[in-house]
């Protein structure tokens, strides 16, 4: 009998909303700009004054049907608005602008590789909704400030499917998803900053049984690892209490990433708690075929798309094209350079080797990149031209990242040549075996392994410059 964890399978569905990048608010002309001194970017329409009405950024929805077509969905002829009705110090109205019975996008998914296997994942509706303002508790007191800059920020809530079955299987949702509102332009993805954020609804049952058990929703996750992580901790939480004999109950959640825990915040809401009913003050949507088909027309070539592309057109390892693909800009900084003459392969291991590294040392993303492709592709043709070797190109690479300089001018700068001089390179070789003969005598007697070691010496006495190809000839030549 099975026992623990091993004895249940979790159930997860994720609700994701995503920022819209529009110049404007959902409903009014505010500036949507990150970063702004608290309520400079609000007007009588986005914090609630009475007899405003809101018009529609039409941006907004031709985002919300890119990602819909992106993402598989049916995009409704006729969709309208509702309003959401809470009460909270953010929400100046005392409701906010959704969707609910009649959303824009339905019935779609996506897919994702977790360990090996293709996963497909349903995505159950995309709507369009505002966002709320900010409470912020600073300074002490037992008061709360109100910035309002973000109230009716226009956001997409992508809501999936409870197909998931594991924290991993969310990261790499969670991380496709990105993925793809990247790809397409209308959101940043930037979680940091709140304009992509999770909500997770998690339930247990049994395996083997079909019915779902009761859900708790889990809150206030702002990171890929912290998506693995709360999951991780809710779905152990509510196995124990079962299997201490207690009930799951229905309720809200939310993550403390400082303690590593999910804690109860209130009772679960169910859609009578917010008394929807259809937005009186503006009218239905009513998207026409033709302006559909013109933005499935302008769609980018998608991740799922590249990826392919790249392993059949680039002959690189699908490891490879899945790192290549995961950032538009990753991408593109990689054709352009094999488009410029780069080997693809040796443009993608110096990519995920070194210039990765070198990115991340900085916090930085490859937007932000200081060395160009065109002066990768010099680097390379460096070394298949036998200017510089693999281990001398290393040390270019990084002076080029850091100094801006190209790769010529730095081997010229620093006397990098490669030395190819077979005459020059056996000197050298002649003054190791002499001051080796034991370890000639050893790989002579059958310690081939030693090989490495009368390399190793040969490069540190030419400090790097010896052609290895040459060097390992010679000294197998000599030592016979």
């Amino acid at each position: 009998m099975k026992s623990g964890i091993g004895k249940y399978e979790a159930v997860i569905g994720l609700e994701v909303h995503a920022q819209m990048l529009t110049d404007t608010k959902m409903f009014c002309g505010c500036s949507t700009r990150f970063g702004s001194e608290p309520n400079t970017q609000t007007c009588p329409v986005c914090i609630g004054m009475p007899g405003v009405l809101p018009v529609m950024n039409k941006k907004a929805l031709e985002f919300t049907i890119k990602t819909g077509l992106a993402m598989n969905c049916k995009i409704s002829p006729y969709s309208r608005f509702s309003r959401k009705n809470y009460f909270y110090p953010d929400l100046p109205k005392g409701y906010q602008i959704s969707q609910y019975e009649l959303p824009i996008c339905e019935g779609g998914y996506i897919e994702v590789v977790v360990d090996g296997e293709v996963k497909r994942i349903g995505i159950t509706r995309i709507h369009m909704e505002e966002d709320a303002g900010k409470n912020i508790h600073e300074g002490g007191g037992n008061y709360s400030f109100v910035d309002l800059n973000r109230a009716g920020i226009p956001l997409m809530e992508i809501v999936s499917e409870p197909d998931i079955r594991s924290p991993k299987e969310a990261a790499e949702y969670m991380k496709k998803l990105r993925t793809i509102l990247r790809y397409l332009g209308v959101c940043d993805g930037n979680m940091e900053q709140g304009s992509l954020r999770c909500d997770a609804n998690v339930s247990i049952r049994p395996v083997g049984q079909k019915e779902f058990g009761t859900r708790a929703e889990v809150k206030n996750i702002n990171s890929f690892k912290f998506v693995e992580k709360a999951l991780e901790y809710e779905i152990k939480r509510q196995i124990k209490v079962v299997e201490e004999g207690g009930r799951v109950i229905q309720e809200t959640r939310l993550w403390d990433s400082n303690k590593g825990i999910t804690e109860s915040m209130r009772g679960k809401e169910e859609a009578h708690d917010y008394r929807y009913f259809p937005e009186p003050d503006l009218v239905p949507i009513t998207a026409g075929q033709e302006w559909i088909d013109e933005i499935r027309i302008k769609l980018p070539e998608l991740p799922d798309a590249k990826r392919k592309r790249f392993v059949s057109g680039y002959e690189i390892p699908e490891y490879d094209a899945d790192l290549l693909t995961s950032e538009k800009a990753v991408a593109e900084w990689f054709e352009e350079a094999v488009r410029l003459g780069g080997s693809p392969k040796a443009v993608s291991n110096w990519m995920m080797g070194d210039l990765m590294r070198l990115l991340n040392e900085e916090n930085k993303g490859i937007e932000e990149c200081p060395l160009k492709p065109i002066q990768l592709v010099d680097m390379l043709k460096l070394i298949d031209n036998g200017t510089i070797s693999g281990k001398i190109a290393k040390t270019v690479f990084e002076e080029m990242y850091k100094s801006g300089k190209e790769a010529g001018q730095i081997v010229k700068e620093k006397g990098l040549v490669q030395i190819s001089d077979a005459g020059e390179i056996e000197k050298a070789i002649d003054e190791i075996l002499t001051k080796s003969q034991r370890e000639v005598e050893r790989y002579k007697a059958g310690d081939e392994k030693l090989m490495g070691f009368f390399v190793g010496q040969v490069m540190k006495a030419t400090k790097g410059k010896a052609n290895p190809q040459m060097v390992n000839e010679l000294l197998k030549k000599k030592l016979g």
